[in-house]
């Protein structure tokens, strides 16, 4: 199915919310990142004017400004009364309400889309999307993939999930991936296959306690190193 802009509920994440989800020390933040998946998020925005060097990339960087401004608009609602119906779901001690929730996110979605056009200019936003980036081997230190691999484990196969894993690890010798959930809050049924497969290929696979918990039990991130030989290894 190809990608479309009435397709996707853009939802960007703030800079501290990725600070947390993935144990970002301030050695990590002067590394080369590639943020996978970013969607608006303003993670790119923020850490470029703090002198940084990341790089972007989503299918919805294919659409404009307002194009993305407009979606964000008409979904903007729906997404809050989500979040009221869930509340439960949630965990209220950083982020206090579902008010409080929409006045985060719409500053990091404004971040973005100040950033944008001129991030694209720059070659921070790339379109493209996993399992194939248009990026060269070793291109960046870190990768992170934010609310993709593992939540949408219904709907992507654990064989995209390896692919997209070991094509992370072929532009990256350090990457990252939060959360570890799938939707509906429960382990994601990819998380043990996915994690013995890529220790039996050389990658080094951990589970990281971090201190950012949104969604209840959404607390722990997947680290993978490659070495040499793992990064090699075509992505099938």
């Amino acid at each position: 199915m190809s990608f479309t802009l009435t397709t996707v509920v853009p939802w960007g994440r703030s800079f501290d919310e990725y600070v947390a989800m993935f144990a970002l020390s301030a050695d990590d933040l002067k590394k080369r990142i590639l943020g996978c998946g970013d969607g608006p998020a303003s993670f790119n925005a923020l850490l470029t004017r703090q002198g940084g060097r990341v790089v972007s990339v989503d299918p919805l960087y294919r659409f404009s400004t307002d194009d993305i401004r407009n979606r964000i608009r008409e979904t903007y609602a729906e997404v809050l009364e989500q979040a009221w119906r869930n509340a439960h779901e949630f965990n209220w001690t950083n982020i206090t309400s579902v008010d409080d929730l929409g006045r985060i996110r719409m500053a990091a979605m404004e971040d973005f889309l100040s950033d944008y056009a001129q991030g694209s200019l720059q070659g921070r936003y790339f379109a493209g999307e996993l399992p194939t980036l248009p990026f060269s081997d070793g291109e960046f230190d870190l990768a992170i993939c934010s609310h993709l691999l593992f939540l949408y484990s219904a709907q992507l196969s654990v064989g995209f999930h390896l692919a997209a894993i070991r094509e992370l690890c072929r532009t990256a010798g350090d990457v990252r991936i939060f959360p570890l959930l799938e939707l509906g809050a429960k382990p994601s049924r990819h998380l043990q296959i996915v994690s013995t497969t890529l220790q039996t290929e050389g990658y080094s696979v951990t589970i990281v306690p971090v201190a950012y918990e949104f969604q209840r039990g959404e607390n722990q991130m997947m680290q993978i190193i490659g070495n040499f030989h793992s990064r090699q290894r075509p992505a099938c």
